[in-house]
């Protein structure tokens, strides 16, 4: 295994050359992100970062030549991705054509690849076997985690960062259970990315764009079922906690569209970097604290993985506590949904009263 993490640290190398040079094909080109009210940079910035970190990454593929029944179409799938990335990047596709190409790429690693979420066994004892519908839940789940990190891509090395770590536990905990080729692909990809975020790091010399973005929501959610699919309820919870900032961030995105009445796919302002930074802290500040998020919602996936029940439960319990917290004190839904700080102020109250 050291070997393999040796010879996948040159990817870094690799990405710290590439990602120049597709800075500047993308000034030539003029592919750049304006910035606008919604953005936090104030002037144009180089996109289609996403090539780099893709290109990066098949880089890491020759060198080490992992080998899977699986890889042919996951890197299929990836390509396609890519494409449909670098189209978005630049001609600014629509929902609907970007949800069609995000289907056919997951629709390949499934039907052709064979991947598939087929059941989930029940802590208690018992059995859920999604039947036929185990593609359209594996479909369903790819396309959900790719565009998870696609939402949270809107300041200077936050999708990179909250990537790398997903990643690299996933590497981790790869590892432990003896899935080589899961542990390959992830170290692979992490530091393709450490290589970009040389470079994406605020202030950010350029975007991975919907390119990256979209590419690496693809991997991380195809790795992801490959290492943890055919494990108990509260291991399966392993990966959306390794993911606990993305999917949190675009759970709470659509409940408060929901609640405020607007459109699902109507951008707003009110996202967790959004808040964070209108709440007073600095770009800087707003990432490495998301970052440090993501870390310990990656210690807990582990804890969940050592764990017993009762002990994986209160787990669950306070991170979903903490995540509360989070929604009322930054108003992330809106500024009147405190149900917990009334609900305190309630039992407060009360006591008082007696």
């Amino acid at each position: 295994m050291l070997e393999i993490l040796l010879l996948a640290s040159l990817t870094l190398v690799i990405a710290l050359i590439l990602t120049p040079l597709v800075i500047k094909m993308s000034i030539r080109i003029k592919a750049t992100d304006e910035p606008n009210y919604r953005k936090a940079h104030v002037t144009p910035t180089p996109t289609l970062g996403g090539i780099a970190i893709f290109l990066s990454f098949l880089g890491g593929l020759l060198i080490l030549q992992p080998s899977s029944d699986f890889h042919l179409p996951v890197i299929i799938g990836a390509t396609i991705i890519i494409l449909l990335g670098i189209f978005d990047d630049l001609y600014n596709l629509s929902p609907k054509a970007k949800l069609v190409g995000q289907i056919a790429a997951a629709f390949i690693v499934v039907s052709w690849g064979g991947l598939q979420i087929e059941f989930i066994n029940l802590p208690f004892g018992g059995q859920i076997g999604f039947g036929f519908l185990s593609s359209i839940v594996t479909i369903v789940w790819i396309i959900a985690i790719t565009n998870a990190i696609n939402l949270i891509d809107g300041l200077d090395g936050l999708a990179a960062g909250v990537s790398a770590i997903a990643l690299f536990t996933i590497a981790g905990m790869a590892v432990l259970t003896g899935q080589v080729y899961v542990a390959t692909m992830a170290l692979v990809l992490f530091f393709s990315i450490m290589g970009f975020l040389r470079y994406n790091f605020n202030p950010a010399k350029i975007f991975m764009g919907d390119t990256g973005a979209l590419f690496l929501g693809f991997m991380i959610s195809v790795l992801a079922i490959l290492g943890f699919k055919n494990i108990t309820i509260v291991s399966f919870v392993i990966p959306i906690f390794i993911l606990g900032v993305p999917i949190s961030d675009t759970i709470i995105a659509i409940i408060r569209r929901r609640v405020n009445n607007k459109p699902m796919s109507s951008p707003d302002s009110s996202h967790l970097h959004h808040r964070l930074m209108q709440s007073g802290f600095t770009h800087k500040q707003t990432v490495l604290f998301i970052y440090s998020l993501s870390i310990m919602f990656s210690v807990a996936a582990i804890f969940f993985s050592m764990t017993t029940l009762w002990g994986s439960i209160i787990i669950m319990g306070v991170t979903l506590l903490a995540i509360e917290v989070l929604i009322e004190n930054l108003g992330l839904i809106n500024n009147d949904f405190k149900p917990l700080t009334n609900l305190v102020k309630n039992i407060r109250q009360s006591i008082k009263s007696n």
